[in-house]
């Protein structure tokens, strides 16, 4: 049995949903046993990205103005988005835009490891969605830092996968009516 057939997500934890007016926004927190320089680089580096995150890039997310074309994977019909990266703090903070939704990414060094933060804002209907598909990836992120990768779960592969389904419930329950 391979490392991906033996995967399955631990209980939803870690997102919380914040309303500003009518705007929302996800928080995700995961600890991860890698230092900040090693997480820094699979959120930026494009090769890193297409092993766990939901988007391709077309360049590096390293570097304040880039320019980079981000390819949602697994989208219907092909969707493309230019981003230009408005922050990045090597290895601490790192923001730009993808398809309309700020995203932020904030390392914080916690022992040997990292306390990654993203908060990204989101249409209400899909935050139980948003906050499932992340949870994976983060899982898979997990896995490709510690030497040992499952391969990317994201878009309609994990709406499939059974542990994603258990997580859109937990996480729907969890936040009820936001």
């Amino acid at each position: 049995m391979t490392d991906r057939e033996q995967y399955a997500p631990g209980p939803a934890g870690g997102a919380q949903v914040r309303k500003d007016g009518e705007k929302w926004t996800l928080v995700l927190v995961r600890e991860l046993r890698h230092a900040p320089a090693k997480v820094w680089q699979a959120l930026t580096d494009p090769a890193q990205l297409r092993e766990w995150a939901p988007f391709d890039a077309d360049g590096s997310l390293g570097t304040v103005g880039s320019k980079v074309k981000l390819t949602t994977v697994g989208a219907p019909g092909p969707h493309v988005t230019e981003t230009t990266v408005t922050r990045a703090d090597a290895p601490t903070v790192l923001e730009y835009n993808w398809g309309g939704f700020d995203m932020r990414w904030q390392l914080d060094a916690l022992g040997g490891g990292t306390r990654l933060t993203l908060w990204t804002n989101i249409a209400r209907r899909f935050i139980s969605m948003g906050a499932a598909g992340w949870h994976i990836c983060f899982d898979v992120l997990d896995h490709l830092l510690g030497g040992t990768p499952i391969g990317r779960i994201v878009g309609p592969d994990a709406m499939k996968f059974g542990g994603w389904r258990r997580l859109n419930a937990e996480y729907a329950k969890q936040f009820g009516n936001p």
